[in-house]
């Protein structure tokens, strides 16, 4: 059995994976310690589907059983006799364990608790429970909901639904805008607001308009006003309101609603957006998805632009860059697309605004304020898509002006260089779709643990970043010296990952150099065997000396080898990470695009890899690993 713990700051919620659990390590025959009244109303909860289970604080620091939920009893086979009037740390240390701190802080705050916990076999996910937990009169009532592994399995539509509504999600925490659909008298919320508010979500928010709930008081007169001004005739609404969370922060909201009204002027549903414009709004939040698209916000050559199409827009700074404006001046209007050269690209535009269209994906020529004398070259992609009743928008904008005037140059020059500008030319575009592909493959394969995807993506996001600096500062396209980006590489994984006291090092022939084509793959296959070390090596936060080291060296003219090792526990199952591990396929894919070799290596301390590849892709790996294992046996 292995236990993970991780508190999600966003949701105010902590998550526990438990695998491989078996049913004696989760009970335990123990005597009672007391004969305890019946639990009231407990033929009730019989009906109930939420497992309810209730302990009574004792002066040891334990807690007496007086019920457990029929559904937890069904899994481990027991009856309700044999677990009640016992000690919780008696018998069932592992539950104890669990929850017994959660218990405590509940009975001296009074404050309710959320957990979610994971159960899985191997990599697998068989139960998810969501629990809450609460002290009423004396007693400790932890209420769980349980959602079985066939639960969890999606059809293709609901796959699809989950990803346009991710991509919304994505939109809403970068603009710090949240909205809700109210019909019926029940509002539905998105996930923006509760990201705003910086709460979970509870079953009563379908029952009141939680962000009017809020409002301070000096700003009551302007939701009496909304309530009010909505009818038939005036039927939208916009004002700035003013709340005060929970945790007690002023924020500033810029409101829309929209109300439709039947024929006889009665309110038929309504639709509010709000969007977070308070100077602080960032500053006291740390939100996952901020690690991704701060990658975004400090490049000037890469701009992500979100509902591009709508007067909501929110674009990263590198957006504001480009078209030298800044952005306290820029003004979004449809005029901008005037400065675009190419008449159809701005009459694809026109029809993508117009909704005729879904999707843009062109390069095109941009004159900077209109001037002639000032001219870029950008490569512009907008996906249009819709999620519940709105339509919604998402982009990237890319500077390839520097790219494509050095592929002018080298077309001139060298008939060689030009083959290989080209792939610099599109070389944003294609690590974007690489990347866009991982995050589709890890979102299906981790999709209960965001943290481990962000991390990747952030590992190989900086790799990219770096790759993507340095050959913008070099003119020679085919000699790339693998030294300096190993050392380079190093210092990035120290950066993202020092808190966790590993050493990264790297022991690199100078001689070595190499191709875009080669290094791209190359970087993106140490990442994941990096970040699968630092995942899976060292358990134990503590252990000194954690090491993940790397070395690389000619074996002849042309072939090189890589080693990289960890000195961590070391793999206990080979052939479940062969068959049953998606970073695996994805280095293992890696590796054949650039002709190489991937192999375990059988280490005494940790896990080891070995992976040959060719200097130049006309060589095979075959070929000159036979002459050199023939010329080592003579």
């Amino acid at each position: 059995m292995h236990v993970e713990r991780q508190y999600r700051e966003l949701e105010k919620i902590e998550e526990i994976r438990v695998y491989n659990i078996e049913r004696n390590e989760v009970f335990q025959q123990s005597k009672p310690v007391k004969q305890l009244d019946k639990v009231r109303f407990s033929n009730v909860m019989k009906h109930i589907p939420s497992d309810i289970n209730v302990f009574h604080p004792i002066d040891d620091d334990d807690f007496l059983v007086e019920r457990i939920g029929w559904n937890l009893l069904e899994r481990l086979n027991l009856k309700l006799e044999d677990v009640e009037g016992r000690k919780l740390s008696e018998t069932s240390p592992f539950y104890y364990d669990i929850f017994k701190d959660t218990f405590k802080e509940v009975c001296e705050t009074g404050e309710t608790k959320a957990m979610r916990m994971f159960y899985y076999i191997s990599d697998k996910i068989v139960t998810l429970a969501n629990i809450h937990i609460l002290c009423d009169e004396g007693k400790i009532y932890a209420i769980s909901d349980l959602t079985k592994a066939d639960n969890i399995i999606k059809t293709a539509e609901e796959q699809q639904k989950e990803d346009d509504e991710n991509k919304a999600t994505l939109i809403e925490y970068f603009s710090q805008t949240g909205s809700f659909y109210k019909a019926h008298d029940e509002y539905t919320w998105t996930p923006g607001i509760y990201n705003i508010l910086n709460r979970t979500k509870e079953t009563s928010d379908a029952f009141y308009n939680i962000i009017f709930d809020l409002v301070i008081p000096e700003d009551k007169p302007l939701v009496e006003e909304l309530l009010g001004t909505m009818s038939p005739k005036t039927d939208t609404y916009e004002n700035i309101i003013r709340i005060k969370t929970t945790g007690g922060h002023i924020k500033y909201l810029d409101t829309y609603l929209y109300s439709k009204f039947d024929e006889n002027g009665e309110e038929v549903s309504s639709y509010g957006l709000f969007k977070d414009i308070s100077i602080d709004s960032h500053k006291h939040l740390t939100r996952p998805v901020d690690f991704m698209l701060n990658g975004f916000n400090h490049n000037s050559k890469l701009s992500l632009l979100v509902e591009p199409l709508s007067k909501r827009y929110e674009f990263s700074e590198g957006f504001y860059k480009m078209i030298e404006i800044p952005k306290s001046e820029y003004i979004h209007k449809k005029s901008i697309l005037n400065n675009i050269v190419e008449e159809d690209v701005r009459r694809e535009l026109k029809k993508l605004i117009d909704g005729k269209i879904t999707e843009v994906n062109k390069v095109f020529t941009y004159k900077v304020n209109g001037d002639k004398n000032n001219i870029k070259t950008c490569e512009l992609f907008i996906e249009r898509f819709k999620y519940g009743n709105k339509d919604h928008s998402i982009g990237f904008l890319t500077d390839i002006t520097l790219s494509r005037k050095k592929q002018q140059e080298l077309i001139k020059t060298n008939a060689t260089k030009n083959i290989l500008i080209k792939e610099v030319h599109h070389r944003v575009k294609n690590n974007l779709q690489v990347l866009n592909s991982f995050l589709n493959l890890e979102r299906r394969a981790y999709g209960d643990n965001p943290n481990r995807i962000l991390d990747n993506m952030q590992a190989r996001l900086s790799s990219l970043a770096l790759l993507h600096e340095k050959t913008y500062q070099t003119e020679d396209f085919i000699n790339i010296n693998l030294e300096d980006y190993m050392k380079d590489q190093d210092s990035t994984l120290h950066m993202l990952f020092g808190a966790k006291n590993i050493n990264f090092t790297s022991e690199v022939d100078p001689r070595i150099h190499l191709s875009i084509d080669i290094i791209t793959p190359l970087l993106l296959i140490v990442d994941e065997l990096t970040m699968n070390a630092i995942k899976h090596a060292f358990p134990d936060p503590d252990m000194p000396n954690k090491t993940i080291s790397k070395k690389i060296d000619f074996i002849d003219e042309h072939i090189c080898e890589l080693i990289l090792r960890d000195n961590g526990v070391g793999l206990k199952n080979p052939d479940a990470l062969v068959n049953h591990n998606l970073g695996w396929e994805i280095i293992n894919n890696l590796t054949r695009q650039i002709n190489g070799e991937l192999e375990i290596l059988d280490c005494e301390v940790g896990t080891g890899f070995r992976i040959l590849f060719p200097v130049n892709f006309e060589h095979t790996i075959a070929h000159h690993k036979e002459k050199w294992e023939e010329s080592n046996e003579n």
